[in-house]
């Protein structure tokens, strides 16, 4: 690595699993990356430690009263308190920027994270609803604007390392390059591995939360127990490795150390290992092409001692179907597939509705719903808005349902 000037990094999404990641790593680092700043939601008092500890030029909130919070634990530093969504898109692109981290959860990350696309930045994406909601403007503006796009979800980290040099499998007539024949996407399964569809009933929200093997919000452990997760994932690789969904199988690998793996046509399969601790994708993408220490263990194969796989149970985990689907229904299906889920987990994790109702109200969407051509990022932005909204009235339905079940 060179010794010269420290990258400055913007942080979207600081208070979250993925920030706490990254700003480990830049605090390993401070001769090579320095945070220019960063963004929070509602964990001000967090976000103010972050301020506090790292200095930042900028700090960004929702709101003026999140603002003025932060502006009374932060009195004294010479860090400027911006407020909303223009801000965001500010210190993405601001000019003094060389890396952005969109780790913003949900489809509120989408708009940073393209204004750090057009303008030219090394993106770290975690964020895989900006590409699920809107993936060929996405891929689009990034070929345009010349702009890096490393993915560090660990999955697509994984593929990106297994991949020949130009990080794709198939080119523009989607004819394979490089003997590459498919991608096995791996799956930890979640909490629910096993479990049936009369078992998921009884499930809670406390129970959903409690991965196995990752550290994550709230929102995507729902999601990977669920395995909605992995099928965004599998919509998002579609578009990160121009791949068509029949190309990608989906392995269920409960010890989460094979990250994900890609198979060629000479019969080798390459895999990506390591101990699930989310530092090593995001040193990989910040450092790359070069690696840096993570202060993530050491894989130790004999404490391990047994790898693990299966293939995914699609009939009591149907969103996984329903993400193929609504990646074949293409146009704006994934965005309305992607809003009924967002408002699906949060009604389960409210307790309106029991975790088998997830991916009925998520299919009621798609079902309900018509497809519009993803042509410009208003339409898409209005396909969220509309499925948002039709999913209320059943949302209400499926909740009645639930209490007189009970």
């Amino acid at each position: 690595m060179s010794q010269g000037k420290p990258q400055n990094i913007t942080l979207l999404g600081g208070t979250g699993s993925i920030g706490g990641s990254t700003l480990d790593i830049v605090a390993r680092h401070p001769d090579l990356y320095r945070l220019y700043a960063v963004s929070g939601y509602r964990r001000i008092h967090e976000l103010a430690a972050i301020c506090r500890q790292f200095k930042p030029a900028f700090a960004v909130v929702p709101d003026q009263v999140a603002a003025d919070q932060l502006e009374t634990e932060i009195a004294g530093l010479n860090t400027a308190v911006l407020v909303g969504k223009d801000a965001l898109d500010r210190v993405a692109a601001a000019e003094s920027v060389d890396i952005v981290v969109a780790a913003i959860v949900g489809a509120a990350g989408l708009l940073p994270a393209l204004a750090a696309v057009k303008a030219g930045k090394r993106i770290l994406l975690a964020n895989k609803e900006a590409l699920v909601m809107s993936g060929q403007l996405f891929m689009d503006e990034v070929r345009r604007s010349g702009a890096e796009l490393l993915p560090i979800d660990s999955e697509h980290n994984a593929i990106f390392q297994c991949l020949p040099a130009q990080g794709t499998c198939f080119d523009d007539n989607s004819l394979p390059v490089s003997g590459v024949r498919q991608i096995l996407l791996t799956a930890s399964g979640g909490p629910f591995r096993g479990y049936n569809s009369d078992q998921l009933a009884g499930v809670t929200p406390e129970q959903a939360v409690a991965h196995p093997n990752w550290s994550m919000g709230q929102k995507i452990s729902v999601d990977s127990a669920s395995l909605m997760n992995k099928g965004l994932e599998l919509i998002e690789a579609c578009w990160l490795f121009s791949v068509k969904p029949e190309a990608i199988q989906v392995v269920v690998h409960p010890q989460s150390i094979i990250h994900s793996m890609v198979a060629y046509n000479d019969g080798s399969v390459i895999a990506q290992m390591g101990n699930p601790d989310m530092r090593t994708p995001i040193a990989y993408g910040l450092a790359w092409p070069n690696r840096i220490d993570a202060g993530v263990k050491p894989l130790d194969l004999f404490q391990v001692a047994q790898l693990d796989f299966e293939p995914a149970d699609e009939v009591a985990f149907p969103c996984l179907a329903l993400a193929r689907q609504a990646f074949s229904l293409g146009g704006t299906a994934p965005a309305i597939l992607n809003a009924a889920n967002e408002v699906a987990v949060q009604a389960f994790l409210d307790e309106r509705i029991g975790f088998e109702q997830i991916p009925e109200l998520c299919r009621y969407a798609l079902d309900c719903l018509p497809v519009e051509p993803a042509v410009s990022l208003d339409i898409i932005l209005a396909s969220d808005c509309k499925a948002r909204e039709i999913c209320q009235p059943y949302l209400e339905h499926l909740s009645m349902h639930r209490i007189k079940a009970q």
